[in-house]
């Protein structure tokens, strides 16, 4: 879309930018760091949330709800692809001239300002991925300006401001978006089937990140999994410089004397074309993990971190909030959240959750999207096989809406068949219920999916510290 390339944050440098669906994980972070760099923002959200009221706190005004008056004065308009182009702030702009980009637009003019943009990029890892180099990169005293899909303590948040010319940021492939940056370091962690609503199949979606690869800048480099036989034979088609990263020799960048404990922590060497590098301990469990703090660590090489800071960075690196994140402990039954919503995702944060629990692993499914589920029901029929017990929920909605003929009992009746044991729990009173009646000590409990099923964890919790207050208060009377 060339008309995005006009640069309007430097058109509506004293002006407000509004921006419509706000609280979306990315919208909600570019809105702070636009606040950060001196612009007013407001914006609008369909409903009250916490990230709503945080915004508000920040001193970003949020309206809920659709109001056409709210784009009125406003010098530049900027949308979330979520919110359907019917909605009425949009067509007010439309009507009254305001400029009207996308998020993906205005990421893109952010990274701009940067002279070194590092644009994270595969279907898997991203968060996690950028979030383990941003956290080497601060605190090697790199001082970037960073964009994260998630929320990372090291960071305060998902945004972050920095004085450098260093610009670190997820590159998301959903409807294409990230062919509208330019890094002048792209990481592709792997290509992998999703997002088939906006992709006709594999192929497609490898092509696109062909298209990706070809946005690096002239003086670039590709960091690639050597070991994703899509990247690899991406990457050696084009005559760009690169480095591979992966499981052995054929790559520049990979580990030696890996070894994991019980509950999937690694430990290895870090080489580069048979040097060793650093010496590198996760306190995030799993290989895949493992492969994210590979394209980390040959990131921060690449830019020139001193590398046993880098390896000590990612030794007390506990994972960006809603990657497999311990929310709580519940009469000895431990609670987790992972945001994987992709069958691959859940599957590798099942095998996690799986080393850790030493009694009954309980998995709770919120399936995201009818066009997601749909098109991967195979997938998704097998992918928690794993877990001992799984609760399914009813199917979140996220930009779609319901289109009657599918639905997560014929998931769960789906996955019965393939010898899973699925329970349907519709709704979260439903699944909180069974979780109480079947978890005990020693048991585990994970949530999955990038809706809101959080809130479970959070709901789980709340109530069960207001019993046991309530108990407490009834003891000391």
């Amino acid at each position: 879309m060339e008309e995005n390339r006009q640069h309007y944050l430097k058109l509506c440098r004293n002006g407000r930018i509004h921006m419509v669906g706000i609280t979306g994980s990315s919208m909600s972070g570019l809105a702070v760091l636009l606040r950060d760099m001196g612009y007013q923002v407001t914006g609008s959200c369909d409903r009250p949330s916490e990230k709503a009221d945080e915004l508000t706190q920040k001193g970003i005004p949020v309206t809920v709800g659709e109001d056409p008056q709210l784009v009125h004065g406003a010098s530049l308009v900027v949308y979330t692809t979520a919110v359907p182009q019917e909605n009425r702030e949009i067509e007010e702009s439309r009507k009254l001239g305001i400029p009207l980009i996308d998020r993906p637009a205005l990421l893109s003019e952010i990274a701009e300002a940067y002279s070194q943009t590092v644009a994270v990029s595969g279907t898997h890892g991203k968060t996690t991925t950028t979030s383990m180099l941003s956290q080497i990169l601060v605190e090697g005293g790199l001082d970037p300006s960073v964009h994260i899909g998630g929320e990372l303590d090291a960071i305060g948040g998902s945004v972050r401001l920095g004085e450098s010319e260093l610009f670190v940021t997820e590159a998301c492939e959903f409807r294409r978006a990230f062919l509208r940056l330019q890094p002048k370091v792209a990481i592709v962690l792997n290509i992998d089937r999703d997002h088939l609503d906006c992709y006709r199949d594999i192929e497609e979606i490898e092509e696109a990140f062909g298209q990706f690869m070809d946005r690096l800048s002239v003086e670039g480099v590709i960091i690639g999994n050597g070991n994703d036989p899509r990247v690899r034979r991406l990457v050696s088609a084009r005559d760009k410089d690169f480095r591979l990263f992966g499981w052995d020799q054929s790559c520049d960048y990979y580990p030696c004397r890996y070894t994991e404990d019980e509950q999937g922590y690694a430990v290895f060497d870090f080489s580069y074309r048979g040097q060793i590098l650093c010496r590198a301990e996760l306190r995030v469990p799993g290989r895949f993990n493992a492969e994210n703090a590979f394209a980390a660590l040959a990131a921060a090489h690449l830019l020139g971190v001193d590398m046993n800071e880098a390896a000590k960075s990612l030794g007390h690196f506990r994972g960006a909030h809603r990657r497999f994140e311990l929310t709580g402990n519940l009469n000895g039954t431990e609670f987790f959240h992972d945001y994987g919503h992709n069958p691959t995702e859940i599957r590798n944060a099942i095998s996690i959750a799986r080393k850790r629990c030493k009694g009954t692993l309980i998995a709770v499914l919120q399936p995201h999207t009818f066009s997601r589920v749909r098109l991967m029901f195979d997938e998704f029929a097998e992918c928690t096989k794993e877990a001992d017990i799984t609760l399914v929920t009813d199917i979140f909605l996220a930009r779609e809406t319901d289109p009657g003929d599918l639905n997560s009992g014929m998931l769960t009746a789906a996955m019965q068949e393939k010898g899973i044991h699925a329970i349907l729990t519709p709704t979260f009173a439903d699944a909180e219920a069974k979780i109480r009646e079947l978890s005990g000590p020693g048991d585990l409990v994970i949530t999955l999916g990038c809706g809101n099923i959080n809130l479970l964890n959070e709901r789980i919790m709340s109530v069960s510290e207001h019993t046991e207050g309530q108990r407490i208060r009834s003891i000391q009377r």
